[in-house]
């Protein structure tokens, strides 16, 4: 059990206003990078297949191979920071995703570029868990709120500035670019992690046994669960022997590894630490809130390119108001944390983001950016109410290793739902709008007036563009059709957008587990120790 930071008057203690601050930018650079090298890649995939010679499914693995090895590592962050050091663990990291990105963007190779894209993701880890961690332990508990705000902007904000990001760059540049971005950033970062960040005093480092057998399944059960969600939907789900593989060694792999997590001396993984009822519900909400963060962002920028044919970039600066929304919601949500019990501002975001997909769920052929707008805005505000108060309501009252293994599996449920967010919505979207094709098509026979009607009016049209009549009756129902496949794949959206709200509706009972917390008590559970 880690030290009491409560009986030593708490490891803040140990560092000055300034060097808090520094920390907090450093660590906020990488967190940056990590989270928006997940969506800014996916806008310049078709360069790369031009580039590298790959199918679409060949080049996917650009982006899985990446997203694998970065949920393999987070919950294990925790135990790699307590047995390296914060320090050491963090710059490494760090040193690691910015080596790679360089090589990343020089492989001339697709088996380059996904080896390259691994170590990435590995190394992307930290960026994200272990620099949360860090920052909760350095900064005094009445700061606690708007410093989380300062680093959610990070995290919430770049994914739906990654598409926008990543269009101007591969429109203007070239795909390496992408990678190439990352390197002075992530150099500045690393040296800034050695000079400034130390081993938490409180962190009780390992024993110098390593739990192989922990780390082996973890990496078998993630890895596989993970390569499932991300190729299910091309391969046809159970219909592929792939699926179904990867779907057993998910089960089998995660299944022993907790039965082993729980019983070994020595866990990689300290699974106990969800005793603690506060991050047992916030990791199942955090796992929503990735459903509903990226699969929404998942589902719109498809709208608009697949229906209103918008380019990458125009769609990007479409989905733009939303994080503009967030980045000016977190530094007020940082001070209203602090007067509010956290509860209750994640219970008015979810309000908020069901309220936001509801209102998508509307969607027409005809809907365009001044539509939407609002939709946008609100979803983008309500994700600023979520996410600093449930991030402080699930991490409250763990420390050291407890605090950084709970962060780890806290982000490690976000990145997962996300991960299933897309991978459930992209089977939802293909099969709802088969569905709703042979629903529409019962409807278009010589027996619907409108349809009798529409078919005249159109061939008419094109017999007057000089068509012969059989040219132009067919010209005719190629037109109804198209019609029809619109108006099939816009109802499929429409009920997307429900699903994910639903999906907000059905999690908003595991608010009652949360504990009761008066204004700030959240904050002030940091510096009272367990």
């Amino acid at each position: 059990m880690a030290a009491n930071p409560a009986a030593t008057g708490g490891e803040y203690q140990e560092y000055t206003s300034f060097t808090r601050w520094i920390i907090l930018v450093t660590v906020m650079l990488g967190t940056i990078l990590e989270v928006l090298d997940v969506s800014i890649v996916n806008v310049s995939i078709p360069d790369m297949m031009g580039n590298l010679g790959a199918t679409l499914d060949q080049i996917s693995w650009v982006s899985t191979a990446y997203i694998i090895a970065n949920v393999i590592i987070l919950p294990l962050t925790g135990w790699l920071s307590s047995y390296f050091g914060r320090r050491k663990y963090l710059a490494f990291s760090m040193a690691l995703f910015t080596t790679a990105s360089f090589f990343c963007g020089t492989a001339r190779s697709l088996n380059a570029l996904i080896f390259f894209r691994i170590l990435q993701g590995a190394g992307g880890a930290a960026l994200l868990s272990t620099a949360q961690a860090t920052i909760m332990e350095v900064f005094p508990p009445a700061q606690l709120g708007m410093v989380q705000a300062i680093f959610s902007l990070g995290v919430v904000v770049a994914p739906t500035l990654g598409p926008t990001m990543g269009g101007w760059i591969s429109d203007n540049y070239s795909w390496p670019w992408i990678f190439f971005v990352n390197v002075p950033i992530g150099i500045l970062a690393t040296i800034m992690t050695l000079i400034f960040v130390r081993d938490s005093k409180f962190q009780k480092a390992p024993t110098s046994r390593v739990d192989v057998v922990g780390i082996g399944l973890l990496a078998v059960g993630i890895g596989s669960l993970q390569a499932m969600l991300e190729k299910g939907n091309r391969e046809g789900w159970l219909d592929s022997e792939l699926i179904r593989w990867l779907m057993a060694g998910a089960i089998i792999g995660l299944a022993l590894f907790v039965l082993w997590e729980l019983h070994t001396p020595n866990p990689a993984v300290n699974l106990r630490v969800l005793r603690n009822r506060g991050l047992a519900a916030g990791t199942v909400y955090a796992a929503v809130l990735g459903f509903g963060l990226y699969g929404g962002i998942f589902i719109l920028p498809v709208f608009l390119q697949s229906i209103r044919h918008y380019s990458a970039m125009q769609s990007g600066m479409i989905v733009l108001p939303g994080g503009v929304a967030t980045l000016l919601m977190l530094p007020i949500m940082g001070r209203l944390v602090m007067k509010t019990p956290p509860r209750n501002l994640v219970a008015l975001g979810s309000i908020g983001l069901m309220t936001s997909m509801f209102w998508l769920h509307g969607i027409t052929a005809d809907t365009g950016p001044d539509q939407i707008f609002w939709p946008l805005v609100l979803r983008g505000a309500s994700l600023g109410f979520m996410f600093v108060p449930l991030t402080l309501a699930s991490l409250a009252g763990l420390h050291g290793r407890d605090l950084a293994g709970g962060t780890g599996l806290y982000n490690l449920m976000r990145q997962l739902g996300g991960s299933a967010g897309i991978a459930f919505l992209s089977t939802l979207l293909d099969h709802r709008t088969a569905l709703h094709r042979a629903s529409l098509v019962e409807h278009v026979n010589a027996y619907s007036p409108a349809f009798t009607i529409r078919l005249a009016a159109l061939t008419q049209g094109f017999l007057a563009k000089g068509f012969p009549a059989p040219v132009a009756q067919k010209q005719a129902l190629s037109v109804i059709d198209g019609a029809v496949s619109v108006q099939a794949a816009i109802m499929a959206y429409e009920d997307a957008f429900l699903v994910v709200g639903v999906a907000f509706m059905l999690a908003f009972p595991l608010l009652i587990l949360f504990k009761k917390q008066k204004p700030g008590e959240s904050l002030a559970a940091r510096g009272a120790g367990h």
